[in-house]
Protein backbone atom coordinates (compact mmCIF):
# COMPACT_ATOMS: atom_id res chain seq x y z
CA UNK A 1 0.00 0.00 0.00
CA UNK A 2 2.79 2.33 -0.18
CA UNK A 3 1.55 3.99 -3.12
CA UNK A 4 -2.06 4.01 -1.79
CA UNK A 5 -3.91 7.45 -1.97
CA UNK A 6 -7.52 8.69 -0.27
CA UNK A 7 -10.06 9.61 -2.64
CA UNK A 8 -11.64 10.89 0.44
CA UNK A 9 -10.42 12.02 3.84
CA UNK A 10 -12.36 11.69 6.30
CA UNK A 11 -11.89 13.30 10.42
CA UNK A 12 -12.88 13.25 13.58
CA UNK A 13 -12.54 16.44 15.30
CA UNK A 14 -11.89 16.87 19.16
CA UNK A 15 -8.74 15.06 19.85
CA UNK A 16 -8.16 14.22 16.47
CA UNK A 17 -8.35 17.35 13.89
CA UNK A 18 -8.23 20.03 17.01
CA UNK A 19 -5.90 20.60 19.43
CA UNK A 20 -6.90 20.30 23.08
CA UNK A 21 -7.88 24.34 22.75
CA UNK A 22 -10.03 23.92 20.36
CA UNK A 23 -8.29 25.01 16.76
CA UNK A 24 -6.40 23.84 14.01
CA UNK A 25 -3.20 24.32 13.17
CA UNK A 26 -2.18 26.20 9.97
CA UNK A 27 -0.03 23.32 9.38
CA UNK A 28 -3.32 20.83 8.99
CA UNK A 29 -5.54 23.58 7.38
CA UNK A 30 -2.82 23.57 4.51
CA UNK A 31 -2.35 19.90 4.17
CA UNK A 32 -6.12 19.45 3.74
CA UNK A 33 -6.50 22.42 1.40
CA UNK A 34 -3.52 20.79 -0.67
CA UNK A 35 -5.75 17.79 -1.03
CA UNK A 36 -8.69 19.34 -1.61
CA UNK A 37 -7.32 21.41 -4.57
CA UNK A 38 -6.75 17.85 -5.77
CA UNK A 39 -10.45 16.98 -5.87
CA UNK A 40 -10.58 15.11 -2.48
CA UNK A 41 -13.06 15.83 -0.72
CA UNK A 42 -12.31 16.41 3.47
CA UNK A 43 -15.52 15.05 5.56
CA UNK A 44 -15.54 15.57 9.24
CA UNK A 45 -17.04 13.15 11.03
CA UNK A 46 -18.15 13.81 14.80
CA UNK A 47 -19.81 13.21 17.66
CA UNK A 48 -20.29 16.86 17.71
CA UNK A 49 -24.42 18.37 17.20
CA UNK A 50 -24.15 20.41 14.17
CA UNK A 51 -24.43 23.71 16.61
CA UNK A 52 -21.06 23.04 17.69
CA UNK A 53 -19.75 23.30 14.11
CA UNK A 54 -20.26 27.19 14.01
CA UNK A 55 -16.17 27.65 14.90
CA UNK A 56 -15.16 24.90 12.40
CA UNK A 57 -16.80 25.95 9.37
CA UNK A 58 -14.91 29.50 9.91
CA UNK A 59 -11.65 27.10 8.86
CA UNK A 60 -13.39 24.69 7.02
CA UNK A 61 -16.88 25.84 5.75
CA UNK A 62 -16.83 23.45 2.91
CA UNK A 63 -18.68 19.98 2.46
CA UNK A 64 -20.83 17.99 4.42
CA UNK A 65 -20.07 17.27 7.68
CA UNK A 66 -21.45 13.80 9.62
CA UNK A 67 -22.19 15.33 12.90
CA UNK A 68 -24.41 13.11 16.02
CA UNK A 69 -22.33 9.80 15.15
CA UNK A 70 -23.77 9.55 11.87
CA UNK A 71 -27.30 10.76 13.11
CA UNK A 72 -26.98 14.08 11.19
CA UNK A 73 -25.82 15.17 7.77
CA UNK A 74 -24.94 19.15 7.93
CA UNK A 75 -24.36 20.74 4.84
CA UNK A 76 -21.36 23.46 6.18
CA UNK A 77 -21.09 25.70 3.42
CA UNK A 78 -25.17 26.81 4.12
CA UNK A 79 -24.96 25.47 7.75
CA UNK A 80 -28.21 23.26 6.92
CA UNK A 81 -29.13 19.92 8.22
CA UNK A 82 -29.51 17.59 4.92
CA UNK A 83 -30.20 14.19 6.58
CA UNK A 84 -31.19 12.84 9.82
CA UNK A 85 -31.97 9.36 11.49
CA UNK A 86 -33.57 9.95 14.89
CA UNK A 87 -34.17 7.98 17.23
CA UNK A 88 -38.60 7.71 17.31
CA UNK A 89 -40.03 8.20 20.60
CA UNK A 90 -41.23 4.78 21.90
CA UNK A 91 -37.61 4.05 21.70
CA UNK A 92 -36.91 6.95 23.70
CA UNK A 93 -39.04 6.22 26.45
CA UNK A 94 -38.15 2.30 26.73
CA UNK A 95 -34.77 2.84 27.22
CA UNK A 96 -35.11 5.89 29.68
CA UNK A 97 -37.10 3.84 31.42
CA UNK A 98 -35.24 0.70 31.67
CA UNK A 99 -32.34 2.51 32.27
CA UNK A 100 -34.08 4.79 35.52
CA UNK A 101 -34.99 0.92 36.73
CA UNK A 102 -31.73 -0.04 36.34
CA UNK A 103 -29.46 2.73 37.53
CA UNK A 104 -31.74 5.50 39.27
CA UNK A 105 -29.17 7.53 39.30
CA UNK A 106 -28.88 8.14 35.21
CA UNK A 107 -29.61 11.30 33.92
CA UNK A 108 -30.83 12.33 30.14
CA UNK A 109 -30.00 14.62 27.51
CA UNK A 110 -30.98 14.91 23.71
CA UNK A 111 -30.10 16.48 21.23
CA UNK A 112 -32.15 17.65 18.11
CA UNK A 113 -31.44 19.97 14.96
CA UNK A 114 -29.97 22.95 16.60
CA UNK A 115 -31.00 22.34 19.95
CA UNK A 116 -29.92 20.60 23.51
CA UNK A 117 -32.56 19.58 26.06
CA UNK A 118 -31.50 18.40 29.37
CA UNK A 119 -32.96 17.16 32.76
CA UNK A 120 -32.78 20.08 35.33
CA UNK A 121 -30.20 17.33 37.36
CA UNK A 122 -28.04 16.70 34.07
CA UNK A 123 -25.21 18.61 34.66
CA UNK A 124 -24.08 20.02 31.38
CA UNK A 125 -19.86 19.94 31.33
CA UNK A 126 -20.12 22.76 28.50
CA UNK A 127 -23.33 23.97 27.50
CA UNK A 128 -24.25 26.66 30.04
CA UNK A 129 -26.46 29.55 28.57
CA UNK A 130 -25.49 28.79 25.79
CA UNK A 131 -28.04 29.74 22.70
CA UNK A 132 -30.79 26.44 22.58
CA UNK A 133 -29.68 24.74 25.55
CA UNK A 134 -32.71 24.38 28.08
CA UNK A 135 -34.02 22.51 30.57
CA UNK A 136 -36.69 19.64 29.78
CA UNK A 137 -38.95 17.10 32.19
CA UNK A 138 -38.06 13.44 30.53
CA UNK A 139 -41.05 13.22 29.57
CA UNK A 140 -40.75 16.46 27.44
CA UNK A 141 -37.31 14.87 26.31
CA UNK A 142 -39.22 11.65 24.85
CA UNK A 143 -42.17 13.34 23.17
CA UNK A 144 -40.41 13.69 19.35
CA UNK A 145 -37.35 12.00 17.85
CA UNK A 146 -33.87 13.32 18.44
CA UNK A 147 -30.36 12.79 17.11
CA UNK A 148 -29.16 11.47 20.24
CA UNK A 149 -30.02 10.42 23.46
CA UNK A 150 -27.10 11.44 25.97
CA UNK A 151 -27.51 8.99 29.17
CA UNK A 152 -24.80 10.20 32.45
CA UNK A 153 -23.85 9.10 35.41
CA UNK A 154 -21.80 10.96 38.03
CA UNK A 155 -20.79 8.22 40.20
CA UNK A 156 -20.03 4.46 38.56
CA UNK A 157 -16.56 4.34 36.40
CA UNK A 158 -17.06 5.27 32.70
CA UNK A 159 -16.29 1.78 30.94
CA UNK A 160 -18.78 0.21 33.55
CA UNK A 161 -21.67 2.47 33.22
CA UNK A 162 -21.42 2.37 29.52
CA UNK A 163 -21.61 -1.92 29.29
CA UNK A 164 -24.65 -1.12 31.42
CA UNK A 165 -26.06 0.94 29.33
CA UNK A 166 -25.30 -1.66 26.37
CA UNK A 167 -27.34 -4.23 27.96
CA UNK A 168 -30.00 -2.44 28.02
CA UNK A 169 -30.22 -0.96 24.70
CA UNK A 170 -29.53 -4.07 22.88
CA UNK A 171 -30.57 -3.84 19.22
CA UNK A 172 -32.85 -0.96 19.96
CA UNK A 173 -30.30 1.35 19.20
CA UNK A 174 -26.68 2.59 18.87
CA UNK A 175 -24.63 3.12 21.60
CA UNK A 176 -20.84 4.87 21.73
CA UNK A 177 -18.62 6.69 24.13
CA UNK A 178 -16.31 9.61 23.14
CA UNK A 179 -15.47 11.02 26.92
CA UNK A 180 -13.53 10.25 29.83
CA UNK A 181 -16.88 10.82 31.70
CA UNK A 182 -19.47 8.34 32.51
CA UNK A 183 -21.63 9.50 29.44
CA UNK A 184 -22.99 7.14 27.18
CA UNK A 185 -24.46 8.52 23.36
CA UNK A 186 -26.88 6.35 21.81
CA UNK A 187 -28.06 6.85 18.30
CA UNK A 188 -31.00 5.11 16.03
CA UNK A 189 -30.20 1.39 15.50
CA UNK A 190 -27.39 1.54 12.37
CA UNK A 191 -26.38 4.19 12.56
CA UNK A 192 -23.08 5.06 13.53
CA UNK A 193 -20.21 7.21 11.82
CA UNK A 194 -19.61 4.67 9.25
CA UNK A 195 -23.05 4.49 8.53
CA UNK A 196 -22.91 8.55 7.79
CA UNK A 197 -19.17 8.34 5.80
CA UNK A 198 -21.04 5.50 3.53
CA UNK A 199 -23.66 8.05 2.51
CA UNK A 200 -21.57 11.17 1.84
CA UNK A 201 -18.69 8.87 0.30
CA UNK A 202 -21.30 7.07 -2.15
CA UNK A 203 -22.78 10.68 -3.34
CA UNK A 204 -18.63 11.35 -4.08
CA UNK A 205 -18.46 8.32 -6.12
CA UNK A 206 -15.90 6.60 -3.75
CA UNK A 207 -15.55 3.48 -2.15
CA UNK A 208 -14.35 2.67 1.47
CA UNK A 209 -11.24 1.09 -0.24
CA UNK A 210 -10.43 4.74 -1.44
CA UNK A 211 -11.59 6.37 1.89
CA UNK A 212 -8.75 7.70 5.18
CA UNK A 213 -10.36 7.52 8.34
CA UNK A 214 -8.42 9.14 11.23
CA UNK A 215 -9.80 9.44 15.35
CA UNK A 216 -9.07 8.30 18.53
CA UNK A 217 -12.49 7.27 20.30
CA UNK A 218 -14.47 4.22 20.38
CA UNK A 219 -16.98 6.15 18.39
CA UNK A 220 -14.91 5.74 15.49
CA UNK A 221 -14.88 2.23 15.92
CA UNK A 222 -17.46 1.53 13.48
CA UNK A 223 -15.78 3.95 10.93
CA UNK A 224 -12.35 2.10 11.18
CA UNK A 225 -14.27 -1.29 10.52
CA UNK A 226 -15.51 0.49 7.56
CA UNK A 227 -12.26 0.85 5.95
CA UNK A 228 -10.39 -1.38 7.30
CA UNK A 229 -12.98 -4.67 6.20
CA UNK A 230 -12.61 -2.77 2.41
CA UNK A 231 -8.52 -2.14 2.10
CA UNK A 232 -9.06 1.80 3.31
CA UNK A 233 -6.94 3.11 6.15
CA UNK A 234 -8.19 3.35 9.26
CA UNK A 235 -5.24 5.79 11.15
CA UNK A 236 -5.46 6.15 15.24
CA UNK A 237 -3.82 9.17 16.80
CA UNK A 238 -0.94 8.68 19.28
CA UNK A 239 -2.82 8.48 22.37
CA UNK A 240 -6.08 6.83 20.85
CA UNK A 241 -8.29 4.89 23.14
CA UNK A 242 -6.98 1.16 23.42
CA UNK A 243 -10.12 -0.04 21.39
CA UNK A 244 -9.98 2.52 18.50
CA UNK A 245 -6.20 1.46 17.88
CA UNK A 246 -6.92 -2.09 17.90
CA UNK A 247 -8.94 -1.65 15.04
CA UNK A 248 -6.67 0.57 13.24
CA UNK A 249 -4.41 -0.37 10.21
CA UNK A 250 -2.19 2.69 11.03
CA UNK A 251 -0.77 5.18 13.88
CA UNK A 252 -0.26 8.64 13.55
CA UNK A 253 1.14 11.54 16.14
CA UNK A 254 -1.14 13.25 18.36
CA UNK A 255 -3.53 16.02 17.51
CA UNK A 256 -0.86 18.58 19.11
CA UNK A 257 1.44 17.38 16.82
CA UNK A 258 -0.71 17.69 13.56
CA UNK A 259 -0.83 13.69 13.32
CA UNK A 260 -3.18 14.08 10.49
CA UNK A 261 -1.37 16.56 8.56
CA UNK A 262 1.69 14.05 9.10
CA UNK A 263 0.01 11.42 7.81
CA UNK A 264 -1.24 12.76 4.72
CA UNK A 265 1.56 14.50 4.04
CA UNK A 266 3.36 11.40 4.01
CA UNK A 267 1.21 10.02 1.63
Amino acid sequence: MSDWKPRLIASDMDGTLLRWDDTVSEATVAELERWRADGVPVVLATGRPPRWMRRIRDVLGYGTAVCCNGAVLLDLERFEIVHEEPLPPHVLESLTTELRRRQPDTWFAVEYGLEFRHEPIYKPRWDVDAPGVAEATLDELVAQPVAKLLARHEHLPRDEFVALVEDVVGDQATVTNSSTDALAEISAAGVTKASGLATVAAHHGVGPEDVVVFGDMPNDIAAFEWVRAAGGRAVAMAHAHPDLMAVATDVTGTNEDDGVAAFLAAL
